[in-house]
């Protein structure tokens, strides 16, 4: 009877903890929630022709948005060939402190990072499917090409719990794009 309470007791602790680590990581997906709103509205506010889409964990907002039924719109399994730069984000703004990846130099150097290696510097070809991080196909979905703008989305649909590179655990991102064709092979 005794083993069978310490047994209970242990179930109950470590059901308790779970519960409690699940709130904590949910605390901090909803800050970053607030972040990401608070990044958009003030974007909003500066340009008043941008656009807001928000697809799965994903928010779009593009810049000097001139939608065009003449331009091609990246679907699922399409290639896309964009210029980027991804931060984390750890308030309502960007700074170039928290810049992660970058192919665009300018971004590169405001950051302070080296500019010897200028390979990196060049327009970069993805796919969309599911390698990317859940956060980004879903900001990628429906970009046209030459569209501009900053996709952001929390911790949840980035990596997570996991560390990567210079991205620390639970990061919410911002990814800057500009997107340059879409390959409708």
């Amino acid at each position: 009877m005794r083993r069978s309470t310490v047994i209970l007791a242990a179930g109950l602790a470590a059901a308790l903890i779970a519960a409690c680590t699940k709130q904590s990581l949910q605390t901090t997906y909803d800050k970053q929630t607030t972040y990401i709103e608070n990044f958009v509205s003030a974007q909003m506010k500066t340009d008043t022709n941008a656009t807001l889409t928000r697809n799965g964990g994903a928010y779009r907002l593009t810049l000097h948005d001139t939608l065009s039924a003449d331009r091609d719109s990246l679907l699922w399994g399409q290639k896309v060939a964009l210029y980027y730069g991804c931060f984390t984000l750890t308030s309502a703004s960007v700074s170039s402190s928290n810049l992660v990846s970058t192919n665009i130099q300018e971004l590169a150097k405001k950051a302070g990072w080296s500019l010897s290696d200028t390979t990196i510097f060049k327009l970069d070809t993805i796919t969309l499917d599911k390698n990317l991080l859940p956060g980004l196909a879903d900001g990628l979905t429906g970009v046209q090409e030459l569209d501009e703008g900053y996709i952001l989305f929390t911790g949840k649909y980035g990596y997570g719990k996991n560390e990567r590179g210079m991205i620390p655990a639970l990061s919410a991102l911002v990814y800057y794009f500009a997107i340059d064709e879409i390959f409708n092979e």
